[in-house]
């Protein structure tokens, strides 16, 4: 790749990350009408597993050692299985969605405090603010819907292990699947979240599925765009950033789900909203920012 190109793709991938992991939960909203939450992660998980793996057989990439195996599936089992299925079990068990992303919002918070013990990475007092105003902005777009309604312990339960899943998934990616190439890491992960959601399904779920085109379409979406797109640049930008730059762009995607909304379905945005993503922009960019020097 030429360097012009190599230095533009750079440039763009926080960006396009912020969009397509944003469009994961517009996916989500259309596909949760035609199967439950872990039955329809299951679908998903099992459809990456058979793509990611066609990939492999076709390209034929050098596997890693037993190690490098066993964490790929930690991994897997972190940020795809205890993420994604505290997030949409949470929302079943009566947690709003406006509550289990202000839960989720304190991720950059944590991996910053996790990353500057475990990592050494030093978080600056820039940074610190920049965290800050990122929690603000995320309360300031979720505060008309962040009620508890008729939550159970169990979506507190479910909201803190989404938290704690991509947390330490993150971190851990960091630190011991940076050298692990993509396609099989990705084999290993989604297999391994596959044998989560179908075990979880069979225990809580009666499994129906309303094969309706939209969705196949949710389906197809989650899994090429988020699934393969999605997280290959999450972890790309984890092997070129610092743990708490990367993790900082997750305050990005409520402002960007909330545009997508708007323009797909027609979901009012409101003033107060509005300043909220202004303040996650602040953030993110403090976060970001480097003074000359460091």
């Amino acid at each position: 790749m030429p360097r012009k190109i190599e230095d533009i793709a750079v440039f763009a991938a926080p960006g396009v990350f912020v969009v397509l992991w944003a469009s994961g939960f517009v996916g989500a909203k259309l596909g949760l009408a035609y199967a439950e939450p872990l039955t329809f992660l299951a679908v998903r998980m099992a459809a990456a597993v058979a793509l990611i793996g066609a990939i492999a057989l076709s390209t034929r990439p050098k596997w890693p050692s037993t190690p490098g195996l066993v964490h790929s599936a930690i991994t897997g089992s972190l940020i795809h299985g205890c993420y994604l299925g505290g997030v949409f079990v949470a929302i079943e068990h009566g947690l709003s969605a406006g509550m289990i992303a202000l839960v989720v919002s304190l991720q950059p918070v944590l991996t910053s405090t996790l990353a500057n013990r475990w990592l050494g990475e030093r978080v600056r007092a820039l940074q610190w603010l920049g965290l800050a105003l990122g929690i603000a902005g995320v309360y300031l777009i979720v505060r008309d819907k962040a009620t508890t309604g008729g939550a159970t312990p169990f979506a507190w339960v479910a909201g803190v292990v989404a938290l704690t899943g991509i947390t330490v998934g993150t971190l851990y990616q960091k630190r011991f699947g940076g050298g692990i190439d993509w396609r099989p890491g990705l084999f290993i992960q989604y297999g391994t979240a596959l044998l989560m959601f179908t075990l979880g399904a069979f225990v809580l779920e009666t499994r129906v599925i309303h094969w309706a085109p939209q969705f196949v379409f949710a389906v197809a979406w989650l899994v090429l765009i988020l699934s393969v797109g999605a997280v290959w640049l999450l972890f790309y930008l984890i092997r070129r950033s610092a743990a708490t730059r990367v993790v900082s762009l997750f305050y990005l995607t409520p402002p960007v789900t909330a545009l997508m909304a708007w323009l797909l379905f027609d979901e009012r945005l409101a003033p107060l909203a509005l300043v909220g993503m202004a303040v996650c922009v602040a953030g993110v960019f403090l976060v970001n920012f480097k003074p000359r020097g460091l």
